[in-house]
């Protein structure tokens, strides 16, 4: 007798773009599609033309896998309610409920978070935190997202909202933040954050604010930082040192194993790790010193929201708990 495989759907949707794929119970990736999601003004379109490539594509592994569910990232993913509510980066505009879109298209279990969370259970099921209880998961991208594991569960909230460490502010009055806010951690421990610091950097050097019309873009200031240039390697310090700070912060709340970092800004290396880990010890309250890694993520880049979104289905369905 043959034993039928898992098989899940992992969608993540983004402001520019919505990734899918299909994914078994051992992290393999066996389709990978994308969609422009700015091409789809109405999500109940988008659904419509996800759901028919995920369907032809599940009816040709049918004999091996049985397909059981789908998971999904989404900015402003209401876990509780399955819907994503008033997303500033998306043209859909106030709550839509696509966890039950995609339930009644495809005739399978749907469950929605926001893309950070469900990396974090990614990170969780398919890479570094496998058997860790207690961590936190940090994307440095062009905002800075986070997700909270403690006792082996996602942190939601009473609203599913909990966990948005990129909003604490750490500067009142500080740097203007898409949140409507001033000084959140995002502003300068991001992408747009380090480019933002550089920039104010170079306006001490008029000189060297020439950029031969290449944006200054986190990429480019690795590359300068790897030249060794000064402006540079302050950003990279400077934005590891307010980041640390966060962290400790952090800390107090959930004393987590490991602290996993994961995005663009990660992959800079030691550039960002080496000056957030001075600072995150140096901030440290005595009883969690020495205790707690940094570590970067596991996930691969170009899999982790597919990987993130279908290991949340997976653990809800009781696959690795």
């Amino acid at each position: 007798m043959i034993t039928m495989q898992q098989l899940v759907a992992g969608i993540d949707i983004g402001g520019t773009n919505t990734v899918f794929g299909l994914v078994d119970e051992k992290g393999n990736i066996l389709l990978k599609e994308s969609v422009a999601t700015e091409h789809f003004p109405i999500p109940e379109d988008l659904v419509a033309v996800v759901c028919e490539r995920i369907k032809k594509s599940v009816a040709a592994f049918s004999h091996k896998y049985n397909f059981v569910g789908v998971g999904i990232g989404a900015p402003n993913g209401n876990y509780f309610k399955g819907t994503i509510e008033f997303a500033p980066n998306l043209k859909w505009e106030g709550i839509v409920p696509l966890a039950k879109l995609f339930s009644e298209r495809l005739n399978v279990k749907a469950v929605l978070t926001n893309d950070a969370n469900a990396a974090a259970i990614g990170e969780m099921v398919f890479g570094g935190a496998k058997g860790m209880k207690d961590f936190l998961f940090i994307t440095l991208g062009t905002g800075l997202g986070s997700g909270i594991v403690a006792n082996g569960e996602l942190i939601l909230g009473h609203d599913s909202f909990a966990g948005e460490i990129g909003h604490v502010i750490l500067f009142p009055d500080g740097r203007q933040c898409g949140c409507g806010r001033k000084g959140c951690l995002e502003t300068y421990c991001s992408a747009t954050g380090i480019k933002r610091t550089y920039s104010d950097l170079l306006m001490r050097h008029p000189e060297k604010n020439n950029l031969s019309g290449k944006v200054a873009d986190a990429k480019y200031i690795y590359d300068k930082a790897v030249q060794g240039d000064t402006e540079a390697l302050e950003a990279f310090n400077y934005t590891g040192d307010v980041l640390g700070l966060a962290l400790a912060n952090s800390v107090a709340y959930t004393s987590p194993e490991a602290i996993f970092l994961f995005g663009g800004l990660a992959l800079a290396g030691d550039f960002i790790f080496k000056p957030t880990i001075e600072s995150f010890e140096r901030n440290l309250l005595n009883i969690y010193k020495n205790k707690i890694k940094i570590l970067p993520s596991q996930l691969k880049e170009n899999d982790a929201a597919i990987l993130g979104a279908a290991s949340l289905i997976l653990k809800e369905l009781n696959e690795f708990i």
